[in-house]
């Protein structure tokens, strides 16, 4: 009887665990919530829920009203791209005004700058309502590093703010001789043959403008030793960065279509280093945190190689629930909404779980009191320097080309790039072979600089599709013709 008393308490307690447990919540179910609203986006759950559970509060607090975030995640902002795409084709041949979303939350600015362009986005209410929130002197200034955070009509505007950078296994470096990656050159060091993580440019804008940067390293790396042929300097710059994209590519162990798998797999040891924005590696570096302060995730921003771009919010024009959207995005911009992306859990103003790693765009809120709360309590990205100012005039043209080189170029032709590297690094790298390797003359400053409006048609999907096709076997063919001429060049080594 004693026994069975003691499993019966057991078994209660273990029913009891998770309410007694439960944390104090505000939100509620669809059915029950007297305000709904609708949230495309492509940020991962920690966030929604910080952001779902906080807006809930602060609207029952400012209406008396409980309300349902209803979260819409397709993927990343290629699938929402196609999604809004689609809606809104849908939506004008039906003749309604929209597609009954009511936000887009997340993503790189080229994203909402393309969504602005095809008239899909309202304006902003709280330029109005909070004017000494926007401006140069302001706590959010119109851009920085040559990134825009909001444009002129006000129909978008970053909320955070964040950076690519390297992500990298101190150990797994160590075991291969490498030393820690200080700019995007050293991801193209041969040490990592096999060893570099990448993210698929096609699937995220961020990851996009990621490969858009290396370019721009290499270009005003050259505009900066260059003398009176600025033109020419554009050139060499634009050619050496798609040269050490394809080394960076050919020591890729894969192009992913999810940037989080970056860190997981550096900190599992199954890569060495990679292409990881800022809030993805610090959340690895403090999850895999040793007890004597080391990592197996660190991460750092290249010398002179990112920017600090801002993470939009937009109303979707059509909203069902305009009122509510508005007010959502004048939540996240508050004071009260900025501190949940750099906060620690628990701590006041920050949120109640999950630590979100994210950087306000605010720049009032790195007061002493909110960064002894943060979670980053050093990192204030608008003084921390280490940045490069981004020049539009240089690449701005080239964004959608260059993501379609990477997929050509890398993804697509892969399997015969990384058999020539490896070809060619057995051999030492020679010059006849890395001369065939890195033949980027098909897509020169000349040709390309100013974007490729075939390959960019979406209009004429065929042409498109040719001028890819017709590219990738010429990419090909001089990935086999420099594995050919490093297994001579390894012969002839042998036969001395």
């Amino acid at each position: 009887m004693k026994r069975a008393l003691i499993i019966f308490g057991l078994l209660a307690l273990i029913v009891a665990l998770p309410i007694t447990m439960r944390r104090e919540t505000v939100t509620v179910t669809p059915e029950k919530a007297q305000d709904h609203l609708v949230v495309l986006t492509p940020h991962n759950e920690s966030i929604r829920e910080e952001f779902g559970e906080a807006f809930a509060g602060w609207w029952k607090k400012r209406t008396g009203r409980t309300i349902y975030v209803d979260w819409r995640t397709p993927g990343g902002t290629s699938e929402i791209s196609m999604v809004l795409g689609a809606g809104f084709k849908a939506a004008a041949e039906t003749g309604r005004e929209g597609i009954g979303v009511d936000l887009f939350f997340g993503g790189g600015e080229p994203d909402f700058a393309t969504q602005a362009k095809l008239g899909r986005l309202a304006p902003l209410e709280v330029f109005k309502t909070h004017p000494e929130w926007f401006g140069e002197n302001a706590p959010v200034p119109p851009g920085f590093t040559g990134e825009t955070y909001f444009p002129p009509d006000h129909v978008w505007v970053g909320c955070c703010v964040s950076r690519f950078g390297v992500a990298y296994n101190p150990d797994v470096l160590k075991r291969l001789g490498a030393a820690a990656p200080q700019r995007w050159d050293d991801l193209a060091d041969p040490k990592l043959v096999g060893s570099v993580a990448l993210a698929d440019p096609m699937k995220s804008g961020s990851v996009a403008r990621a490969f858009e940067l290396v370019i721009q390293d290499q270009m005003q790396r050259a505009l900066s030793n260059a003398e009176p042929d600025l033109e020419k300097a554009k050139a060499e710059g634009w050619d050496n960065g798609i040269r050490l994209i394809l080394k960076m590519g050919a020591n890729a162990r894969y192009f992913t279509d999810s940037a989080s798998k970056v860190p997981h797999d550096i900190g599992q040891g199954d890569a060495a280093a990679g292409m990881c924005i800022d809030f993805y590696g610090r959340s690895y570096h403090q999850e895999l945190m040793r007890p004597n302060g080391t990592s197996r995730v660190d991460w750092r921003s290249p010398i002179g190689g990112a920017t600090l771009s801002g993470d939009p919010i937009a109303v979707l024009k059509g909203a069902p629930h305009p009122e509510i959207a508005q007010a959502f995005v004048e939540f996240v911009l508050s004071p009260e909404g900025q501190t949940l992306w750099s906060g620690k859990p628990g701590t006041p103003g920050g949120p109640k779980t999950h630590a979100l790693h994210r950087s306000p765009i605010r720049r009032d809120v790195y007061t002493p009191e909110n960064l002894a709360n943060s979670i980053n309590p050093e990192s204030n990205p608008y003084t921390d320097g280490g940045t490069i100012t981004y020049d539009r005039a240089l690449t701005g043209k080239t964004f959608n080309t260059l993501r379609n080189l990477v997929k050509i170029a890398c993804i697509d032709s892969h399997e015969e790039m990384k058999s020539a590297w490896k070809a060619m690094k057995a051999a030492g790298f020679p010059e006849e072979a890395m001369t065939a390797f890195t033949n980027v003359s098909a897509v020169s400053y000349e040709k390309m600089g100013k974007g490729d409006p075939v390959l960019d048609n979406k209009d004429n999907p065929l042409a498109a599709a040719k001028r890819a096709a017709e590219l990738g076997e010429w990419f090909r063919t001089n990935y086999r013709m420099a594995e050919q001429l490093a297994k001579q060049a390894a012969t002839t080594s042998t036969a001395r």
